[in-house]
């Protein structure tokens, strides 16, 4: 059984076009710290068509945070903006690309906004 993060970040590579993304370019790298290993998921965004690899190369921004809070982003179970605020993650670099990434997160399971998002396809 794969973990939350795995499928979050295997689930984006297989799309072909992510519409939330169709105005961004750059690159994020996400940094999960578990003592002393960090392992590393690299995003490539161009206009909307993503690639995820396991690299730990230079990007625009880099997020670092403890794999936990990251399973509970891709679960929908936490918010990434508020983490950062409570100051649970860290960013250096371009912080816009961080809200790109908060967007791509499900939402509460029990919320009732006006737009989730499914892969593609949304539902009202």
């Amino acid at each position: 059984m794969l973990d939350a993060t795995t499928k979050f970040f295997e689930d984006l590579d297989r799309r072909e076009f992510e519409p939330l993304l169709a105005k961004a370019s750059g690159t994020l790298r996400v940094d999960l710290h578990e003592g002393p290993q960090t392992s590393h998921w690299l995003l490539r965004v161009d206009h909307g068509r993503v690639q995820v690899t396991r690299e730990e190369r230079d990007a625009d921004t880099v997020v670092g945070m403890d794999p936990e809070l990251f399973e509970a982003l891709a679960e929908g179970r936490e918010a990434g903006l508020a983490a950062l605020l409570r100051g649970d993650l860290a960013v250096t670099g371009d912080l816009r690309r961080l809200v790109l990434l908060d967007r791509l997160f499900p939402g509460p399971p029990d919320s009732r906004g006006p737009r989730r998002f499914e892969g593609r396809r949304e539902v009202r």
